[in-house]
C-alpha cells in the first residue's frame, strides 16, 4: 500500500491528538493512537510511534504513559497554559467592553484551541458574550497594532475622531478634520482602551478612546514630546483621572467613615495619604482631577464621605448638588 503525503507529517499528527484528545482526566491507549492516525490518512506501527512518542517527549511536550487494568495510555500532562489560566483569559476577552462580540467570539475560539477537547467545553460554558455592552468599531485591533507600529517607528499618526448621535450614527468631530499627534503609550481604563499622546499644537499630553478614532495613518515626521512624556506617570494620571474625564488639578482632602478605606485603597492605591480623624473617621488627601465624574463618585458613596477642602472644591459640589437639586425638583 503507498505511503499518503501524511505520512511524513506522521509526528506532528501524533502531538495533535494528544494535545486534542488528551488531558489529565482523558487518556489514549495505543490502538486508539493508531486509528486517529489512519483517519489522517497515516498508517503507523507501534515500535514507529513508541520512538516518535520519545521524541516528542525531547522535544519538550509532556506526554505521560500509565498502566491502568493492564491497560496502557497516554495523556499530556503540563501544558504551555494550565485550565485555569485558560478561564481567565476567556473571562478578560469577555468582558472587555473594547473589543466587538465578534472578535472576542473569535478569540475564545483560539483560547479553546489551547486546550484539550474535554478542557474545551468547560471554557463555552463560561462564555456570555451577548449582552454584555460591546464596541461596535470592528477596526480597534487594528487600531492598535497601527498604533503600536506607529510607536516602534517613532512616528507620529494622525485619524478621525467620532461621537455617536442621538440615531446611533457616528458624527465626525470638527467636521471631520484630522487630528495629528504624537503616540506614547496605551492605556487600558474603565473597561475602554486609550491612546496616550502628546498634541504639539497644544502643548500638551492628551488621551483618546481607541475604538473612537477611525482612519488612522503613520506619518514620516518623528514623535515630539519626549521630554514631557518622560515626566508623565500613566499609573497616577489613571488613578486621579475619573472615567478618563478631564478637569483642574487639586490635593483634595476627604472626611471618611472607617467602613470605606478599601474603597479608597482600591481607587488610590495603598500609598495615599490617610490619617485617623477620631474612633469612626479618617482623611484621605488624594491628587484628583476633579470633574463632574470626580464629583458623582464622591456623592455615589454616600453620607460616609464628603469633601473637607479646599475651598474651590467645595464650591464645585455645592453647585453640583444645587443643580442636582433644580434638574429633580417635585414640579408639585
Amino acid at each position: 500500500m503507498p505511503k499518503s503525503n501524511n505520512q511524513k507529517l506522521k509526528i506532528l499528527y501524533l502531538m495533535k491528538i494528544l494535545l486534542e484528545r488528551t488531558d489529565e482526566t482523558h487518556c489514549i491507549t495505543m490502538p486508539e493512537i493508531i486509528a486517529a492516525l489512519k483517519s489522517y490518512g497515516i498508517s503507523a506501527e507501534r515500535k514507529s510511534i513508541y520512538n516518535d512518542i520519545e521524541n516528542l517527549r525531547l522535544y519538550g511536550v509532556d506526554i505521560i504513559g500509565e498502566q491502568k487494568e493492564r491497560v496502557y495510555s497516554y495523556y499530556i500532562g503540563n501544558r504551555q497554559f494550565e485550565l485555569a489560566e485558560l478561564k481567565l483569559l476567556v473571562d478578560s476577552v469577555q468582558s472587555a467592553k473594547f473589543i466587538t462580540a465578534r472578535k472576542s467570539n473569535e478569540l475564545i475560539k483560539k483560547i479553546e484551541g489551547l486546550a484539550s477537547k474535554y478542557e474545551a467545553l468547560k471554557l463555552q460554558r463560561q462564555v456570555y458574550i451577548a449582552e454584555r455592552v460591546k464596541t461596535i468599531n470592528e477596526n480597534i485591533y487594528y487600531n492598535v497594532d497601527m498604533i503600536h507600529t506607529a510607536i516602534g517607528e517613532n512616528s507620529r499618526i494622525t485619524f478621525q475622531y467620532f461621537n455617536w448621535d442621538i440615531n446611533k450614527q457616528m458624527v465626525l468631530r470638527r467636521n471631520g478634520e484630522l487630528y495629528e499627534v504624537s503616540p506614547w503609550a496605551l492605556l487600558q481604563d474603565d473597561e475602554n482602551y486609550y491612546l496616550i499622546a502628546y498634541d504639539s499644537a497644544q502643548e500638551m499630553i492628551k488621551h483618546f478612546r481607541v475604538d473612537k478614532m477611525i482612519h488612522i495613518d503613520i506619518k514620516d515626521e518623528k514623535r515630539e514630546g519626549k521630554e514631557l512624556f518622560n515626566k508623565f506617570d500613566i499609573a497616577v494620571y489613571a488613578k486621579k483621572t475619573f472615567g478618563m474625564f478631564v478637569g483642574k488639578e487639586h490635593m483634595v482632602k476627604l472626611e471618611c467613615d472607617n467602613s470605606l478605606v478599601g474603597v479608597i485603597i482600591d481607587r488610590f492605591g495603598k500609598d495615599v495619604n490617610i490619617k485617623k480623624l477620631d474612633e469612626w473617621h479618617f482623611t484621605a488627601n488624594v491628587k484628583v482631577s476633579v470633574s463632574r465624574q470626580f464629583l458623582a463618585w464622591v456623592i455615589s458613596l454616600g453620607e460616609g464621605i464628603k469633601i473637607a477642602g479646599p475651598e474651590t472644591v467645595l464650591v464645585q459640589i455645592r453647585k453640583e448638588v444645587e443643580r442636582l437639586c433644580r434638574q429633580y425638583k417635585d414640579e408639585d
